[in-house]
């Protein structure tokens, strides 16, 4: 079982999940660059967001399970980087892997969701279609919310 997970300017790396993910999020900090403070996370071409830092802190058994149980077999993620902003500003998530719009759009329109930023271009057109097709595969990553037209 492998994963593959992008970032910087273009990179990616194969990864094997049946470790812990103490040790999935020190390797994939080192690959990526990140600093040891900083929480990470991993973004599925679906649109789920992975947090590597959930439940670290929470006693023995979180921080020895292994990651296989978080990651999908052969799937494709991007590195990401959460920024918990103070005073009661919404969370940040920054991309690792640079041009993400290049890469995947949708993606970088979930990012921006994900952040509270507004959609760039037809970004509410192009989400509505590809949350459709991920109600009819499982459940969604994240709640619906409301849209006004």
């Amino acid at each position: 079982m492998f994963v593959t997970v992008m970032f910087g300017a273009g990179c990616w790396e194969l990864v094997n999940p049946w470790c812990s993910v103490v040790t999935l999020t020190a390797h994939l900090r080192q690959k990526g660059q990140v600093p040891p403070d900083a929480t990470i996370a991993l973004l599925a071409e679906d649109g789920h967001l992975v947090n590597l830092g959930e439940g670290l802190e929470e006693g023995p058994s979180p921080a020895y399970s292994l990651a296989s149980v978080l990651l999908q077999e052969r799937g494709t993620y991007v590195l990401v980087q959460i920024i918990k902003e103070e005073a009661g500003a919404p969370t940040r998530y920054e991309s690792l892997l640079e041009n993400l719009d290049d890469w995947c759009p949708e993606l970088a329109e979930e990012l921006r969701w994900l952040s509270g930023l507004p959609p760039v271009g037809d970004g509410w057109r192009r989400r509505a279609g590809t949350r459709r097709s991920h109600q009819e595969q499982g459940p969604p990553s994240r709640p619906r919310r409301g849209t006004s037209l």
